[in-house]
C-alpha cells in the first residue's frame, strides 16, 4: 500500500518514466510470448523456438536495465533527513522502490498477454480480433503456466536488480577513510610550511604552525568563478577504474569477429530470416557491446579532462569538472547507446549482404525498437538524474553572478565534447563489427 500511495502522488515526470518502464515490460513479455507461440506451431522443430527464446535476452537486459535507472533517478524514494524516525529507513525505502518496480512490469506484462490473447482470437470485442491468429498459434491451446512463467520474467528481474543495486551501503567506514586522509593531506601540508619556513629564516625565533582548519565535518565548497587559480576548484573525482577492462573486453571483441571472418564457420539463424552470418559473431557482438558499456565511464571523464587540457578559462574549467563529476551516471548510458548503434549498422549490413534477400519480421523490429528505445530513454533519464544532482551547485553559481549563458555555453561544451569522442567511436566500431559481414 505505501508503494501504491508513492507512486500515486510521484510527479507527472516520474509517472511517464513508469509508464515508459510498463511500456517496455509490455513489449517484451510479448516478444516472449510470441516465442511460445511459435514452439507451439513448430513442435517438430524446438531448436528453433530455442534460438528465438536466447534472442528475446536482448530485449530483456534492455528492459532491466532501463527500470532500473528509473528507479534509481526515483526522488520519492530518496533518503531524506526524518524519514527514518517514521521507519522508513534505507532498507524500506530500497524495498519501496523493487515493489513499484515489481507493478510497472506487472501492469505491462497483464497487458502483454491480453494483447496477445486478442490478437490469437481468444478475446473478442474489439478491433484488430484474431489477425494474428496463424502467427501465433492459435489453433493450438495456450498452456498458461507456461505463459505466466515467461511473463514473471521481466517483473522477477527488474525488482530483483533493483533491490541489488538500491541496497543499503555502510558508508561510515569510507566516510572515516576519507575524513583521515584529508586529516593526513592537511597535517603534512602544515608540516611542510612549517619546514619551509623554518629553512627561509634560520635566525629568527621559531614559531608554532598555524591551526589546520578541520574541514572533515564541513560541506564541500561550491566553485568561484572568480578566482585566477585554477587549482582553486574543488579536486574532480579520479578517472573510473573500468576503463582498461573496457579497453580489454572491446579489442577481445573485435578479435573474435576478425577470427570469425578468417575460419570457417557454422551459420548462425539470425532474427528475421537471415542465415549466412557465423555463430562467433554473435559472441564478439557481445564482447564489443560490453566493453563499450565499461569503457564508456573512463571515456567521458577523459573529455572533461580534454576540456580543461591546454590554459582552460573559467568556462572550460566549470564544463570539464562538471563532465568527471558525472562520467559514471553519464558514460555508463553512453556507452550503451553506442553499443546499440553500432550493433544496428552491423544489423544493416547483414540484410543488405543477406543472398536470400530476407525481410524484418514483426517481432524482430518490435525487439530492435525495444533495445534501442530503452537505451535511448535511459541516456535521458540518467541526464536528468545528472541535472537534477547538480541543481544546488547550479544555484549556487547564479546566486555567485554567473551569468545563464555561461551556464548554458559549459553544457553546450559538454555535449560537444561527449558527441566529438562517442561519434567516431561507434562509427569506427561498427565498421569493425561489420566486416565479417562482408568478408
Amino acid at each position: 500500500m505505501l508503494a501504491l500511495r508513492l507512486a500515486r502522488g510521484s510527479h507527472p515526470g516520474v509517472q511517464l518514466r513508469r509508464l515508459l518502464v510498463a511500456t517496455a515490460s509490455a513489449a517484451t513479455g510479448f516478444l516472449l510470448l510470441g516465442t511460445l507461440g511459435h514452439a507451439l506451431a513448430h513442435q517438430d522443430t524446438p531448436g528453433g523456438s530455442a534460438l528465438r527464446l536466447a534472442w528475446c535476452v536482448a530485449p530483456l537486459a534492455a528492459t532491466v536495465y532501463f527500470a532500473v535507472t528509473v528507479a534509481r533517478t526515483d526522488p520519492g524514494t530518496k533518503p531524506r533527513p526524518g524519514l527514518s524516525a517514521i521507519g522508513l529507513g534505507p532498507a524500506r525505502l530500497m524495498a519501496v522502490s523493487a515493489t513499484t518496480t515489481l507493478l510497472s512490469c506487472t501492469l505491462g506484462s497483464m497487458l502483454a498477454l491480453l494483447f496477445f490473447l486478442h490478437l490469437r482470437g481468444d478475446l473478442t470485442g474489439m478491433p484488430f480480433d484474431g489477425d494474428a491468429a496463424d502467427f501465433l498459434a492459435a489453433d493450438h491451446p495456450l498452456p498458461l503456466p507456461a505463459a505466466l512463467t515467461l511473463l514473471t520474467l521481466v517483473p522477477v528481474a527488474a525488482s530483483v536488480s533493483v533491490a541489488l543495486v538500491l541496497r543499503p551501503r555502510d558508508t561510515r567506514r569510507r566516510s572515516a577513510g576519507r575524513r583521515a586522509q584529508t586529516a593526513g593531506s592537511s597535517a603534512a601540508g602544515a608540516a611542510r610550511t612549517g619546514t619551509r619556513d623554518t629553512t627561509s629564516a634560520p635566525g629568527s625565533a621559531s614559531q608554532p604552525p598555524a591551526p589546520v582548519p578541520d574541514t572533515s565535518e564541513t560541506p564541500d565548497q561550491e566553485p568561484d568563478l572568480t578566482t585566477t587559480d585554477p587549482h582553486a576548484l574543488p579536486a574532480p573525482h579520479p578517472t573510473p577504474r573500468d576503463l582498461p577492462w573496457g579497453i580489454a573486453v572491446l579489442a577481445a571483441g573485435l578479435a573474435v569477429e576478425a577470427y570469425a571472418a578468417r575460419t570457417p564457420h557454422t551459420p548462425l539463424a539470425m532474427p528475421g530470416g537471415a542465415t549466412g552470418s557465423p555463430a562467433a559473431v554473435l559472441v564478439g557482438w557481445t564482447l564489443t557491446a560490453l566493453g563499450l558499456a565499461l569503457a564508456g565511464p573512463g571515456l567521458a571523464h577523459l573529455c572533461g579532462r580534454l576540456l580543461q587540457a591546454v590554459r582552460p578559462g573559467a568556462l572550460r574549467l566549470l564544463a570539464g569538472r562538471v563532465l568527471m563529476e558525472e562520467a559514471t551516471r553519464i558514460g555508463r548510458p553512453l556507452g550503451v547507446v553506442s553499443a546499440v548503434a553500432s550493433g544496428a549498422y552491423a544489423m544493416i549490413v547483414l540484410y543488405d549482404e543477406a543472398a536470400d534477400d530476407p525481410s524484418l519480421g514483426p517481432l524482430t523490429t518490435l525487439g530492435a525498437l525495444v533495445v534501442a528505445g530503452c537505451a535511448v530513454a535511459t541516456l535521458l533519464t540518467a541526464a536528468a538524474e545528472a541535472r537534477h544532482a547538480r541543481a544546488d551547485t547550479t544555484a549556487a553559481l547564479v546566486r555567485l553572478g554567473a551569468p545563464a549563458t555561461t551556464l548554458r555555453t559549459a553544457a553546450g561544451l559538454r555535449a560537444a565534447a561527449l558527441l566529438a569522442l562517442f561519434v567516431p567511436l561507434t562509427f569506427l566500431i561498427a565498421e569493425l563489427a561489420a566486416l565479417p559481414l562482408t568478408a
